[in-house]
Formats: structure tokens, C-alpha cells, sequence
């Protein structure tokens, strides 16, 4: 074992001398026409420029907003994607610089053929962006966004061939694409989704989902819980529990993929287990920020009215905002009209990585997507950290057209 590893480490460093003279005789300039810097650019593009080209109302509560590419704008193709992959919309409203993620239903069939993006948002209660969307999204409405992020998606050497989704309310949009991602590529995989609903008028793209199992020749099956079923409902009833589920398919070398609000996600940690599901078999889509962070139990109750003041580097500049104990550093510079590089706003994907100068924060443990070193050397990610007292941090600035 020793003479195979030196004669390996020998062939190694064999290569460095050769390595060596390639980088000496190459230019320093780049290659104006390296074809890899050109496919980067059409594959994960900075900013995609959108229209609204149609407008679907799912439920009472839901709709659906179709994009096609704003070619006045620079975009002439919309950048491929994997199934469960999200876009980060961009926007400003009332001189508030924001971010918000929403999981693209669309398949990636519509993107690469048919050249379109779907993204289908329920309108929270007092909720900021939402209510600006109904108010201000029509046909013909200008929208920017990232191109397609995160790690929500299938991918063959690590996941099963059989797939469990779980879905709770609108966390059916990035399972509706994986879906129909299964029927369009005809793919080797067999997907039973459960899909959690308060009431049945609640469920998004129903008539949608009951052809799937046809479609599919029978790969995608759709099963339907319900929690407050109406007279007549013949389905599943109540919660996604592991009694329920276990009945209904069987739970042996399958990979679990997860998609709703954040109480769904506590208590489907815990049936879950008793399932004996092992973690590598779990897949959670990425939460978005708390809605009260004072229900985290770990939480400081003793700060929850205090209003502290966060010192921003910028660049060469600073300033001194505001920020609640209950708003994460992400939202506060948002309100103070701040722009900030973000994304998933989940504490997942790293593009809002701040350096903590000096004061104390609270992060929630279960989004804490922190690298090791960056915790050892005062990183955070704003969008998921939270003031415990004043506060000087560092942020990165946003590059500009």
C-alpha cells in the first residue's frame, strides 16, 4: 500500500513541472472567444429580463404568472433549468430594493422548447411583495430576475429510483415540474406525491395533476390529503402522517423530497423518523425566512421589542440604519432602501455573505448554510441572521450594469 501511494504522489508531482511551463507561456489575457465563457453566460446569465405574457387564477387565492423573454431589454432566451430549481424575482417597492424567491413550475421542456417560465404564487395575508404582485403584475409588466439557483432537484447517483414527494399547499409548484419533467423526458423514475391541502378548493393545478397518472403510464401517482374534507371528499383525510403514508406506498429505499411551510417541514421531521427514513434520503426545499421568529424556542423573548442600530460598510462608504430584533439584517437593509445581494433568502445559497465586525447576532441552526470557516472567521448570511445587539457589518456590493 505504501509504494502504490509514493509512486502515485511521484506521477503527481511529475505533472507539476509541465503544469508549471503552461501557465508561464500562456497569456494573461482571456480568450475572447473561449466557447465555455459563452455557454456560462447563456446558462447562468446575471440577470434575466422578463414579460408577463399571461395570467392564470388557479384558486381564489393563487395565480399562476406565465414570462416570456423581454428581448427589448437583453434577454433573448430564457437560461435552461433543472426540475425544483427557483428564480429570484427583483423589484423595488416603495423605494425598497427586494428580493424573493418563488420555485419555478414550469418544466424545463417550456424553457428549452417552448421558450417560457411559469411561477404560481399564493397571496399571503399582509404579506409585502404578494400584495404589490396583485396590485401591480398584469400582462405586459416588465420583470427581472436571477437566473434559475438552487440544489432542489433529482439527481440520479444520489437519489433512488423511486421518489416520495411531499407537498403542502403551494409547495406543489417545483413538484408539478419534476412531474411533468418525469412525463416529457420519459424518465426511470416512479414519483408518488403526496399533496397536503386544508380544503379541497385549496388544491392548485388539479385537474393537471389527476391526468398525470396517465400521462405517466403510470409513474406519477398523486395522492390527496386533506385536512378539513367537505361532504363528499373520498380521499385521504388529515395530516401527512407515517401511519398515512406507509399505507399507502411502500417506504424501502425511496427518497424523500419536501416542499411546503415551515411547520409542515417540524412535523414531518418527526414522522418521518419513525419511518426510519436515514437523512441522505431526505430532500427539503429551502424554507424562505420565518414568518415570527419569536416562535423559535432558542430564541432571545427578552429582545423581541428592541430596535438596535447596524453600522454598513459598503464599498469605501458607510451608514447607520435601524433594525429590529424580529427582522433579519436582510429585511432591515431592504427597508432602508439598501440593495443587497440575495437570492434564496434561506440562508442556503451564499450570495448575501456578509462579514460581522463587531456585535453579537442570532441564527436559526436549522437554515444555518454557514461553511465551517465562515463561522470560525465571522461570516453571515443576512438573510437568515438575526441583531441581538448594535451591530457593524460589511457587505458585498451589488454589480451594476
Amino acid at each position: 500500500m505504501r509504494e502504490r501511494y509514493e509512486n502515485a504522489m511521484k506521477s503527481f508531482n511529475d505533472i507539476i513541472p509541465t503544469r508549471q511551463q503552461m501557465i508561464g507561456k500562456a497569456s494573461a489575457e482571456l480568450d475572447p472567444y473561449d466557447p465555455m465563457r459563452e455557454l456560462a453566460k447563456i446558462l447562468h446569465p446575471d440577470k434575466v429580463y422578463m414579460v408577463i405574457d399571461e395570467i392564470t387564477e388557479e384558486t381564489k387565492d393563487t395565480k399562476t404568472f406565465k414570462f416570456v423573454p423581454d428581448k427589448e431589454s437583453g434577454t433573448e432566451k430564457l437560461p435552461y433549468f433543472r426540475a425544483g430549481q427557483y428564480i429570484s424575482i427583483k423589484a423595488e417597492v416603495n423605494g425598497s430594493k427586494i428580493t424573493r424567491p418563488y420555485s419555478l413550475s414550469s418544466s424545463p421542456h417550456d424553457a428549452l422548447k417552448r421558450g417560457f417560465y411559469t411561477i404560481t404564487i399564493r397571496k399571503k395575508e399582509g404579506g409585502f411583495f404578494t400584495q404589490y404582485i396583485w396590485e401591480n403584475w398584469k400582462v405586459g409588466t416588465k420583470v427581472e430576475s436571477s437566473s434559475p439557483l438552487g440544489f432542489f432537484y433529482y439527481h440520479p447517483v444520489r437519489d433512488a429510483k423511486n421518489v416520495i414527494g411531499l407537498a403542502g399547499g403551494s409547495g406543489i409548484t417545483p413538484m408539478r415540474s419534476f412531474a411533468r419533467d418525469i412525463i416529457e423526458k420519459d424518465l426511470d423514475i416512479n414519483f408518488t406525491l403526496f399533496y397536503g391541502i386544508e380544503r379541497e378548493d385549496e388544491i392548485i393545478f388539479k385537474e393537471e395533476l389527476d391526468s398525470f397518472e396517465k400521462q405517466s403510464n403510470g409513474k406519477v401517482k398523486v395522492v390527496y390529503v386533506c385536512n378539513h374534507p367537505c361532504e363528499g371528499w373520498d380521499g385521504c383525510t388529515g395530516y401527512l402522517s407515517a401511519e398515512l403514508i406507509k399505507e399507502q406506498v411502500d417506504v424501502e429505499d425511496r427518497t424523500f423530497i419536501i416542499c411546503g411551510p415551515k411547520g409542515m417541514y417540524d412535523y414531518l421531521d418527526g414522522e418521518l423518523a419513525k419511518l426510519n427514513i436515514p437523512r441522505r434520503r431526505i430532500r427539503k426545499e429551502a424554507p424562505g425566512e420565518a414568518n415570527d421568529i419569536t416562535k423559535y424556542p432558542d430564541y432571545p423573548q427578552d429582545l423581541k421589542d428592541e430596535v438596535f442600530n447596524i453600522v454598513v460598510h459598503i464599498g469605501t462608504s458607510n451608514v447607520t440604519i435601524p433594525a429590529k430584533a424580529t427582522d433579519t439584517i436582510l429585511v432591515s437593509l431592504e427597508k432602508a432602501g439598501i440593495a443587497s445581494p440575495s437570492e434564496c433568502r434561506s440562508g442556503e445559497c451564499g450570495f448575501c455573505r456578509s462579514k460581522l465586525i463587531a456585535g453579537d447576532v442570532y441564527i436559526k441552526k436549522d437554515v444555518d448554510g454557514r461553511r465551517i470557516a465562515d463561522k470560525m472567521y465571522g461570516y453571515i448570511h443576512p438573510c437568515s441572521t438575526y441583531p441581538t445587539e448594535n451591530l457593524e457589518i460589511e457587505i458585498p456590493l451589488i454589480q451594476r450594469d
